[in-house]
């Protein structure tokens, strides 16, 4: 069972490896016009390894997604796992016209209301 549920988990991995390689291509020819050897440079890493992360085969290391991370723009979280930057974006910008306390309270109410819906 054990054995299985590690199986599962690789795989899952493996996709989720394939679709981050697939996000920082797009980023790449649709929002820097780099080519693969122009965006390498910039990360500080080769071409070559370049091409296996877009490829699903490898993965940038902390640095290169912090060097990614500003020359683009997106989030790490955009980056790495495909969030919505622009709902990230959004609610920080919301979030800023309330206080610490008044978004405690707020939160709260949510966990108020889920455990609400939760027992109906």
């Amino acid at each position: 069972m054990a054995k299985r549920r590690q199986e599962k988990d690789i795989v899952k991995e493996k996709q989720e490896q394939i679709e981050r390689g697939k996000r920082i291509k797009s980023i790449r020819l649709n929002e820097l016009n780099l080519n693969k050897t122009q965006l390498a440079k910039k990360l500080g890493i080769s071409s070559q390894f370049l091409g296996l992360v877009e490829n699903g085969r490898s993965n940038l290391t902390y640095r290169s997604i912090k060097q990614l991370k500003d020359l683009c723009g997106h989030s790490s979280d955009y980056i790495l796992f495909g969030l919505d930057d622009n709902i990230l974006n959004e609610t920080k910008e919301c979030l800023q016209k309330y206080s610490e306390e008044e978004i405690i309270d707020a939160l709260n109410v949510i966990k108020d209301f889920t455990v609400f819906l939760k027992n109906r």
